[in-house]
């Protein structure tokens, strides 16, 4: 595990949405993404509502032991939780990954586009990592779309720790030198 453990509720804010730390009502979304198995294909897949609470604790768990963890990616002007974007690096993980998951009701938007942006400048400024990588299926083309059009390309395939030992997927990634750059020439 790397980085520095950063303060204790951390919010981040974009002209949008609001990333903050997982909350117990964020559950009926979650368990709402996670029962839908479009939306859940490609992050391992559905899971009726015991075991979306199950998942749904492992974000709150990273960020009370590891001091960073996925945000609950929320509407700034609703309140209404949209998905989840941000650092994640379990054990056995191919690298220090941002990723990102929405409900299917927040699809189109450019909503993961907006809160990965703002996870990758926080994982950068704020856990000093190096290197962003993003684990996608490469099936999922539209994950593949979004982590082009953050800038990050394809490194190489890896195989996940268990229990996804088998499955195959497309690492993405930038290193900290490229993000920046980027940021300055773009203005992402």
């Amino acid at each position: 595990m790397t980085g520095a453990v950063p303060s204790p509720e951390p919010v981040l804010e974009t002209s949008r949405l609001l990333l903050r730390l997982p909350r117990a009502a964020d559950f009926e979304g979650y368990a709402e993404m996670l029962g839908d198995e479009e939306t859940a294909r490609y992050i391992g897949g559905s899971s009726p509502r015991g075991a979306a609470w199950r998942r749904f604790l492992q974000m709150p768990g990273a960020w009370m032991l590891q001091g960073f963890g996925m945000f609950a990616v929320t509407d700034k002007r609703t309140g209404e939780w949209l998905g989840q974007a941000g650092p994640w690096q379990p054990e056995g993980w191919p690298g220090t990954e941002v990723g990102w998951s929405l409900r299917r009701s927040a699809w189109g938007h450019g909503y993961a586009f907006e809160a990965a942006t703002a996870a990758i400048d926080w994982a950068f400024a704020t856990l000093g990592w190096r290197q962003v990588i993003h684990c996608i299926d490469p099936a999922n083309r539209r994950s593949c779309a979004l982590a082009g059009r953050l800038g990050s390309h394809r490194l190489r395939s890896a195989h996940l720790p268990a229990p996804y030992e088998a499955d195959l997927v497309d690492v993405w990634g930038q290193t900290r030198a490229e993000w920046l750059a980027r940021r300055n020439n773009r203005n992402v």
